[in-house]
Protein backbone atom coordinates (compact mmCIF):
# COMPACT_ATOMS: atom_id res chain seq x y z
CA UNK A 1 0.00 0.00 0.00
CA UNK A 2 2.33 2.97 -1.22
CA UNK A 3 0.88 6.29 -0.48
CA UNK A 4 -0.01 8.58 -3.28
CA UNK A 5 -0.42 11.92 -1.68
CA UNK A 6 -1.26 14.46 1.11
CA UNK A 7 -5.09 14.09 2.15
CA UNK A 8 -5.36 17.12 4.38
CA UNK A 9 -4.06 19.09 7.68
CA UNK A 10 -6.34 19.26 10.50
CA UNK A 11 -5.45 22.97 12.21
CA UNK A 12 -6.98 23.91 15.39
CA UNK A 13 -7.94 27.71 15.89
CA UNK A 14 -9.77 30.11 18.19
CA UNK A 15 -10.07 32.37 15.46
CA UNK A 16 -11.95 30.24 13.25
CA UNK A 17 -13.89 32.96 10.84
CA UNK A 18 -10.56 34.89 10.05
CA UNK A 19 -8.51 31.74 9.28
CA UNK A 20 -11.49 30.53 6.67
CA UNK A 21 -11.51 34.54 5.34
CA UNK A 22 -7.39 34.02 4.94
CA UNK A 23 -7.33 30.60 3.38
CA UNK A 24 -10.23 31.63 1.06
CA UNK A 25 -8.90 35.16 0.04
CA UNK A 26 -4.91 34.20 -0.10
CA UNK A 27 -4.82 30.39 -1.36
CA UNK A 28 -7.78 30.77 -3.15
CA UNK A 29 -9.64 27.63 -1.36
CA UNK A 30 -13.12 27.58 -1.20
CA UNK A 31 -15.63 26.82 2.01
CA UNK A 32 -17.48 23.62 1.26
CA UNK A 33 -19.53 20.61 3.05
CA UNK A 34 -18.22 19.06 6.15
CA UNK A 35 -20.22 16.67 8.28
CA UNK A 36 -21.57 17.55 11.23
CA UNK A 37 -18.73 16.09 13.63
CA UNK A 38 -20.84 18.19 16.94
CA UNK A 39 -18.13 20.93 16.94
CA UNK A 40 -17.69 24.07 14.74
CA UNK A 41 -15.35 23.37 12.01
CA UNK A 42 -14.62 24.56 8.23
CA UNK A 43 -13.26 22.07 5.62
CA UNK A 44 -11.35 24.21 2.64
CA UNK A 45 -11.16 22.66 -0.73
CA UNK A 46 -9.21 22.69 -3.80
CA UNK A 47 -11.41 21.50 -6.67
CA UNK A 48 -12.74 18.72 -5.42
CA UNK A 49 -10.48 17.75 -2.72
CA UNK A 50 -10.75 19.40 0.88
CA UNK A 51 -7.56 20.01 1.82
CA UNK A 52 -7.06 22.26 4.76
CA UNK A 53 -9.27 21.04 7.39
CA UNK A 54 -9.98 23.68 10.33
CA UNK A 55 -11.00 23.11 13.46
CA UNK A 56 -12.57 25.65 16.70
CA UNK A 57 -10.09 25.36 19.35
CA UNK A 58 -12.52 26.53 22.07
CA UNK A 59 -13.59 23.39 23.35
CA UNK A 60 -11.45 20.11 24.42
CA UNK A 61 -7.31 20.54 23.99
CA UNK A 62 -7.70 17.63 20.89
CA UNK A 63 -5.03 15.04 19.90
CA UNK A 64 -1.56 15.94 20.77
CA UNK A 65 -2.00 18.71 22.89
CA UNK A 66 0.08 17.38 25.60
CA UNK A 67 3.35 18.09 23.70
CA UNK A 68 4.54 21.31 21.72
CA UNK A 69 3.72 20.69 18.40
CA UNK A 70 6.87 20.03 15.83
CA UNK A 71 4.80 20.50 12.55
CA UNK A 72 7.57 23.25 10.69
CA UNK A 73 5.21 23.67 7.33
CA UNK A 74 3.02 22.59 5.21
CA UNK A 75 3.30 22.90 1.41
CA UNK A 76 0.53 23.03 -1.64
CA UNK A 77 1.71 22.94 -5.30
CA UNK A 78 0.18 25.17 -7.62
CA UNK A 79 0.22 27.31 -10.86
CA UNK A 80 0.60 31.24 -12.06
CA UNK A 81 3.22 32.10 -9.70
CA UNK A 82 2.88 35.73 -11.04
CA UNK A 83 -0.45 35.73 -10.39
CA UNK A 84 -0.05 33.93 -6.17
CA UNK A 85 2.68 37.51 -5.85
CA UNK A 86 0.26 39.75 -7.38
CA UNK A 87 -2.56 38.31 -4.59
CA UNK A 88 -0.29 38.31 -1.79
CA UNK A 89 1.45 42.23 -2.27
CA UNK A 90 -2.27 43.12 -3.12
CA UNK A 91 -3.55 41.91 0.01
CA UNK A 92 -0.25 43.33 1.84
CA UNK A 93 0.49 39.88 3.28
CA UNK A 94 4.44 39.08 3.91
CA UNK A 95 6.24 36.61 2.44
CA UNK A 96 9.61 35.11 1.13
CA UNK A 97 9.77 34.14 -2.54
CA UNK A 98 12.96 31.43 -2.84
CA UNK A 99 14.00 29.80 -5.99
CA UNK A 100 14.94 25.91 -6.10
CA UNK A 101 16.47 25.52 -8.66
CA UNK A 102 17.57 21.52 -8.09
CA UNK A 103 13.94 20.89 -7.72
CA UNK A 104 12.63 23.54 -10.71
CA UNK A 105 10.49 25.22 -7.98
CA UNK A 106 9.73 29.33 -7.02
CA UNK A 107 8.43 28.75 -3.47
CA UNK A 108 6.39 30.99 -1.47
CA UNK A 109 6.60 30.83 1.97
CA UNK A 110 3.57 32.65 3.96
CA UNK A 111 1.73 32.48 7.26
CA UNK A 112 -1.87 31.94 8.57
CA UNK A 113 -3.22 34.39 10.90
CA UNK A 114 -2.50 31.62 13.69
CA UNK A 115 1.09 31.99 12.45
CA UNK A 116 1.28 28.30 10.35
CA UNK A 117 4.29 28.27 8.07
CA UNK A 118 2.94 27.27 4.29
CA UNK A 119 5.05 27.12 1.16
CA UNK A 120 3.40 27.21 -2.21
CA UNK A 121 5.22 25.91 -4.56
CA UNK A 122 5.48 26.40 -8.57
CA UNK A 123 7.27 25.53 -11.23
CA UNK A 124 6.04 28.28 -13.48
CA UNK A 125 7.78 30.82 -11.60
Amino acid sequence: MPITRLDHVNLRTSQLEAMIAWYEDVLGLENGARPDFGFPGAWLYAGEFAIVHLVDASGDAGAGSEAALKLEHFAMRATDAAGFEVRLTARGEDYKRSTIDALGLVAFNIWDPDGNHIHVDFTDG
